[in-house]
Order: structure tokens, then C-alpha cells, then sequence
């Protein structure tokens, strides 16, 4: 069976999870092979609640037809998919726990280090200059500006990176490569395409869901060395970007804003936390400089992999319901399965299976040989 193939139809298959989805593609060689018969033992031992895998081998039957729907879309809207079977998967992704099987990607990611610059959707005139100001320079100096696409700071990143002379910029959407959102940005979308990347791990026809962001948002903090955030409220979707960006050994950056300005609260809660203070762009050129970053005109330092301790983290809310329940019952630093989880809530395994996959693709815990759970 074409393995890459087989990604791309699983990639589509809109029955199955995000989570189980990657999980599946790490665990490909265990169960691709499988009979419907066997799902509920090779579901236990690759860790997917048994539905998840039935339905996989319900996509595996449809290989053909799935894929090949995806490829000609993609020849469509002039766009390629990347999976984590290809050489040109980037390579910053498979520091992810669940990193995404596919990508569709509308332009070229290219080589250049990056850095993710995310804020508040309703940034003010500070905000946008900051983000203009940050972004413009970071782009001149040969750093690939990543963000989320959103209104707002991202687009203000977005935009000022194109300004700059041979500036890049990667935009890592929440919705299909061919879905208009955030309505009315084709101008810009087309801009980055030429000077950069459109990146989803959605397949086509995904539309925008708010579950798509935080997933998205793990994409944007892995593709970056730091990431940067502007402007954020205490609950902002920028918390987790800088939350994936910790647990992954980036630097997290913040600009401080007034104590009296809500949008402030998340960023001066951030440098609180032990967020590094960006002052001005020269705070992150410098930071890169100690990483060894290699920018064009500058000496050569950067050894790719290597991180700066990660300052203290921030966690965004816990999760409630019984996400809340599993997590509450995994200490922190001791392993458990899932049936030991399982029988302490007195709920199903295969329950407790998907929301532990959940829990690891949103940066929580993480799976050990075992297999065990860490939180």
C-alpha cells in the first residue's frame, strides 16, 4: 500500500479526530495492515479509542478515491501536500508530540529562520505598530515572519514582513487552503503565497472552527525559534501559541503594554511568568544572535535544535468536564495508563483513550513507551 497516499485519504476522512488522526500516522506500520476484526486489540495497542481505528480502516478502503479528490484540489488551487513521509516535511514539526500527517501548502515554506509574531484579533494603534514595527524589521533582516492569518496583529505581521525588501511571511490557517476566511483577505493571501506560504493541516473544504486554532496554533510555535506576542487578553488563543512554544524549548517573547488595558493583561502576564521582554526588534535579532542564528549579513551562529533554557510556563486554563477528571488524575512526574485513569473515574478505557489524545495533541501530558501518560 502507497503509505503517502494512505495519509492524504486519512487526512480527508472527516470521521475521524484531529488527534487520533496523528496519533494513527505516527503508529502507520501497527495497523495499516489490520483486519476490522482485530480493531479492538491493535486500537489498545497504538493507543486510539477502537471506533477511531475502524473508521481509519473504513478510509483505508476509500484510498484511492480520497486521495486522489485531495491531489487534483490541490492542482486546482495551486497548491502542493506535504506529508511527514517527505523530505521536504519541515523538520521543526516533528518536535510536536502529535506533529500533523499532512500539510497543504500554496507557495514555499523555504529555509529562513523564523519567527511567529501573534496578538490580539482587535489590536489597537499601538498594537499595530508594534506589530509593523517588529515585523518590518525581522523580514529586512532575512527572519521568515510566521502568523495565524487572523484580523489584527497577524495581519498587521503579515503585511509589514511583504513591505520589507525581499521580505518572507508564512500564514498557518485555521480552515482548508480553499475556504475564504477571514472574509475578504484574497489580496493578501495571494501576496504571501508569492513571498512565502499558505499552510493548513485542514484538508479541503475544512471550514473555521474555534477547535481548529489551538490546533493550529501549535503549528505556528513549532515552525518558529520564539515566538512573539504583541497584544493578548488573559484568554487569548496567542496564550497557547506561547504555551506550545514553551513546551517545545522556544524562547516566548511579550511586549508590555499599560496595566490598565485589557490587552495588555496576557502579555505583562507572560513577562511575569518569565517571558523574555521585547523592547524592540533588536531584543529578538540579539536573542537569535546568543542561539547562533544565521541572518544574512551577520556571522553564522545558529546550530539548528538548540534552545534556550525555557523561562517559566504559563499554563492557560485547565480543560473542565472530564478532560479536567483525566488530567486532575495524572500527577505531575508519574506516569499512568490509560486502564489505571480509567479505573480510578470509573469511566470506559476507550473514553479515557480519546481524551488523553486530546490532552497530548493540546500540549498537556505526553505518551512514554508503555504506553504511560505524563503529565
Amino acid at each position: 500500500m502507497d503509505e503517502r497516499r494512505l495519509l492524504i485519504a486519512l487526512n480527508a476522512a472527516s470521521s475521524l479526530t484531529r488527534a487520533a488522526l496523528c496519533r494513527l500516522a505516527q503508529t502507520l506500520a501497527a495497523w495499516r495492515d489490520a483486519e476490522p476484526g482485530d480493531a479492538v486489540a491493535v486500537a489498545a495497542r497504538v493507543g486510539v479509542p477502537p471506533e477511531q481505528l475502524r473508521r481509519a480502516l473504513a478510509a483505508r478502503g476509500r484510498t484511492g478515491e480520497l486521495a486522489d479528490g485531495e491531489l487534483a484540489r490541490a492542482a486546482k488551487h495551486g497548491a502542493r501536500l506535504v506529508t511527514c513521509l517527505d523530505e521536504d516535511y519541515p523538520p521543526p514539526l516533528a518536535d510536536l508530540g502529535l506533529p500533523p500527517p499532512v500539510l497543504y501548502v500554496r507557495g514555499a515554506l523555504g529555509a529562513a529562520p523564523a519567527v511567529a509574531i501573534v496578538g490580539s484579533r482587535r489590536m489597537d494603534a499601538y498594537g499595530r505598530e508594534v506589530a509593523e514595527c517588529f515585523a518590518g524589521r525581522l523580514a529586512a533582516a532575512g527572519v521568515a515572519v510566521i502568523s495565524g492569518f487572523a484580523r489584527g496583529i497577524d495581519a498587521a505581521a503579515h503585511r509589514a514582513a511583504l513591505a520589507a525588501l525581499d521580505g518572507r511571511t508564512v500564514a498557518v490557517l485555521g480552515c482548508g487552503l480553499d475556504v475564504d476566511y477571514p472574509r475578504r483577505q484574497r489580496d493578501l493571501a495571494a501576496a504571501i503565497a508569492e513571498r512565502g506560504a499558505l499552510v493548513s493541516e485542514f484538508p479541503f473544504g475544512a471550514e473555521p472552527r474555534p477547535w481548529h486554532f489551538p490546533i493550529r496554533n501549535r503549528v505556528i510555535a513549532a515552525l518558529a525559534w520564539a515566538t512573539l506576542v504583541v497584544q493578548a487578553t488573559p484568554r487569548s488563543g496567542s496564550l497557547i501559541t506561547a504555551h506550545h512554544a514553551m513546551e517545545l524549548g522556544r524562547d516566548v517573547y511579550a511586549v508590555p503594554g499599560r496595566i490598565f488595558d485589557e490587552s495588555s493583561l496576557g502579555t505583562n502576564h507572560l513577562l511575569a511568568d518569565g517571558a523574555l521582554v521585547a523592547r524592540s526588534p533588536e531584543d529578538l535579532i540579539e536573542g537569535g544572535a546568543r542561539h547562533g542564528l544565521a541572518l544574512p549579513g551577520q556571522r553564522p551562529l545558529f546550530a539548528p535544535g538548540a534552545a534556550a533554557e525555557a523561562p517559566p510556563e504559563p499554563l492557560p486554563p485547565p480543560p473542565g468536564g472530564t478532560a479536567g477528571k483525566v488530567l486532575e488524575a495524572l500527577p505531575p512526574g508519574k506516569g499512568q495508563t490509560a486502564e489505571d485513569i480509567a479505573g480510578r473515574l470509573e469511566v470506559p478505557v476507550d473514553q479515557v483513550l480519546g481524551v488523553l489524545l486530546e490532552l497530548e495533541l493540546g500540549g498537556w501530558v505526553r505518551r512514554e513507551p508503555g504506553p504511560v501518560y505524563v503529565r
